[in-house]
């Protein structure tokens, strides 16, 4: 973007994947595909929302808990009162045993990725556990039928 003085507030920047930081997109395709990918409002969390709105239950969704030593933590959908978290997972980000795969491209960079992303859930779990809060894993190639048995489930 051009500022009023006609200066570009970009120009001289060195983009992070050629200082190293993250691989450079293989084509311009693949670049949008990826910038594509949402943190929320995925179709599985989307439509999962939608369900547990239609039987009455409410919810925040993508809220921040701020728990104790520190520890933020961002479910999808989160039911404050009743102390339940709601995770809906992707199946690559998130290391599904039954359909993650090994990247084959760029492994330097996407396996410590995946491996960081794994943990970080597993801390997360533990965190909210010791917080006294409920937390439901939802793979989003579970059904939606399964989804709700288990957030009901969980819901006191």
């Amino acid at each position: 973007m051009i500022g009023v003085s006609g200066h570009d507030p970009i120009e001289g920047r060195t983009k992070a994947h050629e200082k190293g930081l993250y691989p450079a997109p293989l084509s311009a395709g693949r670049s949008r595909n990826m910038q594509a990918n949402r943190r929320t409002d995925t179709k599985p969390e989307v439509v999962l929302r939608s369900a547990l709105h239609r039987l009455g239950y409410r919810y925040r969704k993508d809220f921040l808990l701020r728990l104790p030593e520190n520890v933020r933590v961002r479910p999808d959908i989160v039911f404050t009162a009743r102390r339940v978290a709601v995770f809906v997972d992707g199946c690559f980000w998130h290391v599904c045993p039954q359909h993650g795969r090994q990247p084959t491209t760029n492994e330097w960079y996407w396996t410590p990725k995946l491996q960081r992303n794994m943990e970080r859930d597993r801390r997360a779990d533990l965190a909210l556990a010791e917080a006294g809060w409920n937390v439901v894993r939802i793979w989003e190639h579970e059904s939606l039928e399964d989804a709700l048995v288990m957030v009901r489930e969980a819901l006191p």
